[in-house]
């Protein structure tokens, strides 16, 4: 089955000319400095669909004057995108005025304001997308408190959105599509913050403590280049700070964690008998869960002890308290089947997020929650309406935006097959052809043994045609010396589908009758972990990176050690460098290892520096 790929915006764009270009000099030449051409206020953002929702009561449907987009209602403001164009508008007339003096800042941030629009970067300098979200956050926190009505009813506005779905937390979202540099941004926040807290130590406005939250350990392990003393800090790397700021970058608290840490743990463990023999004798029920307190000591032991903490959620979207009473949308009981398992899981993992920020807010101090997100959507079972973006989202920088400016690479959409019948291409929405003949669950739920190599024709085909293209960009980038390969990324629905995938691209040894083995190599050649004798590489080409595999301690062969000994030491000095704890280089075990890998993929001198091929589980989606 041939295809043909165009590279095309996957969305449409409302307007003829790019949304940036590149500013020219008196000679016609660029400058180095991104600007708009042409202002977004008609730019619809593009949301997901939601599902058909049951009809509402006549008090749920009634809607609010002036939000025109026929789902809020007087409960619940669900588009803000009026309000996100009206901010940039005074951001944009505030960015403009040629006198620092009128910009009402701190000399501290006018200082990192003139450095990240006019310095001349090294390296790849700010983009406009990532100066303008801390723009807006700088200018809602310094600028508006000083206009008076003119600036209050944009805080009016983000503290009714709060009041109504986080009422014990201040959030403010930043939406940035996917590619845009949310790190980045985060830098930016952060050094804005500590520049101002170090040098203002009675200021209630800025702080220098930060938790900073992901979504998983994988996306967690990726953040610590937001903390001052790793090797490749954003700070210094990329010249986030005037040099001579830096030794207040230093005096920074970051604390860098993944939601789960929130859950509360068993301080101690005892067998069930135990447990009911003493609870018996004493009367009284035997605690052994942690308390709230002692999970923040173990959680963020640097931040205890701070007051106003401000928090950055990385992927914002998977943190909300979902809504039972007066919901608009469709909740858990509103659903069925596998949906109905997706969105408990989903409002669980919510549940756990919103609880531990809330604790932190409640023994610590929270003065701000920062949500960068591409999707900041609420989610299907969580009460609200599917698809509708989070009413306190001030800043939006689209997917097409991003597209328009070059951020991000043009997706590659099938136009055309040589298949007969049907008028879209088979590898556009290749799930719907095969889905029924792939693993339901992952590889750990009991589900039986499968074979890689029946595989649906219509994946192999897909697998094939893009490896086609893949192998030919490895031929240029080799004939180039570019010296480390393109990755080619798949990323699957279940543990047990990634398994299959995996296998069939990189090779497997199938067991026989008589307990021999036959060794089935990989399909896609420059993707297989074996040479032509059997062997397994001691570098892989291809990982496959799960939860499955993570745990499995045989995800790397047994010589990679040996073949790796100067990356794995380079890692072990910088893990004892990050932490200041001699003994966090001394026992890294496989999984950590094989997180690394997956982290410095396409990087010289590191562990994934020669990583071909990633297999996945929708981990990749996020980050």
């Amino acid at each position: 089955m041939a295809q043909q790929f165009f590279e095309r915006p996957i969305l449409n764009s409302p307007y003829e000319q790019p949304a940036c270009h590149w500013e020219l000099d008196d000679d016609g030449q660029p400058t180095g400095v991104l600007v708009e051409s042409r202002r977004r206020s008609d730019l619809i953002t593009p949301v997901p669909k939601p599902k058909k929702r049951k009809r509402k009561s006549a008090a749920q449907m009634e809607m609010t004057f002036d939000a025109g987009d026929d789902l809020s209602s007087v409960e619940q403001e669900y588009n803000p995108t009026p309000i996100i164009n009206e901010v940039r508008t005074y951001v944009d007339q505030w960015r403009k005025l040629p006198n620092p003096e009128q910009w009402l800042v701190t000399p501290e941030t006018e200082r990192l304001l003139k450095h990240w629009r006019h310095h001349d970067f090294q390296g790849v300098r700010p983009f406009f997308c990532q100066v303008e979200a801390v723009e807006t956050v700088i200018w809602l926190t310094e600028v508006a408190p000083k206009l008076g009505a003119r600036g209050a009813k944009f805080w009016d506005h983000i503290k009714g959105a709060n009041a109504q779905a986080n009422p014990n937390l201040m959030r403010l979202a930043l939406k940035l599509a996917t590619g845009a540099g949310k790190t980045t941004v985060m830098a930016m926040l952060i050094a804005w913050q500590t520049v101002n807290a170090v040098r203002h130590p009675n200021s209630k406005t800025f702080s220098r403590g930060f938790l900073i939250v992901a979504p998983g350990i994988t996306i967690r392990d990726r953040l610590r280049v937001l903390l001052p003393n790793d090797q490749e800090s954003y700070y210094r790397s990329r010249e986030i700070v005037p040099p001579d700021m830096l030794a207040d970058i230093d005096r920074a608290k970051i604390v860098i964690t993944n939601y789960h840490a929130f859950k509360l743990r068993e301080r101690a463990k005892v067998a069930a008998g135990t447990r009911t023999a003493l609870e018996g004798w004493r009367k009284e029920k035997l605690e052994t869960l942690e308390t709230e307190g002692q999970m923040l000591q173990r959680v963020m032991p640097d931040l205890m002890g701070m007051k106003n903490i401000v928090v950055l959620n990385d992927e914002a979207h998977h943190c909300y308290r979902e809504r039972i009473k007066d919901a608009s949308g469709e909740t858990e009981a509103d659903l069925t089947g596998d949906e109905k398992d997706e969105a408990k899981q989903a409002n669980e993992a919510a549940r756990m997020w919103i609880t531990g920020l809330e604790t932190v807010k409640k023994k610590l101090g929270v003065s701000m929650v920062y949500d960068l997100s591409a999707t900041p959507f609420f989610l299907r079972g969580s009460g609200y309406i599917e698809g509708t973006l989070f009413p306190w989202t001030m800043c939006d920088f689209s997917l097409m935006d991003a597209i328009e400016c070059g951020i991000v690479k043009l997706p590659r959409v099938p136009v055309a097959d040589n298949v007969p019948g049907g008028d879209t291409p088979k590898f556009r929405n290749l799930w719907e052809h095969i889905g029924k003949d792939m693993p339901k669950k992952g590889r750990g739920s009991g589900s039986k043994k499968l074979d890689p190599l029946r595989l649906p024709p219509e994946l192999c085909t897909a697998l094939e045609a893009l490896y086609g293209h893949y192998a030919k960009t490895y031929e240029l980038w080799d004939a180039e010396g570019v010296g480390v390969p393109p990755v080619f990324i798949v990323v699957c629905n279940n543990t047990a589908t990634s398994q299959l995938v995996y296998q069939y691209i990189s090779g497997f040894h199938r067991e026989n009758d008589d307990g021999t083995t036959t060794l089935e190599n990989g399909r896609l050649a420059l993707f297989r972990n074996y040479d032509e004798f059997g062997n397994r590489l001691p570098r892989p080409n291809t990982i496959l990176i799960d939860s499955e595999q993570l745990e499995s301690g045989d995800a790397l062969d047994k010589d990679f050690k040996e073949m790796a000994a100067d990356e794995i030491e380079r890692f072990r000095q910088e893990m004892v460098q990050r932490t200041g704890d001699i003994r966090a280089g001394e026992n890294i075990d496989d999984s950590t290892l094989l997180r690394e890998v997956m982290n410095t993929v396409g990087k010289k001198g590191r562990l994934g520096e020669q990583v071909r091929c990633v297999v996945s589980v929708s981990m990749l989606t996020e980050g």
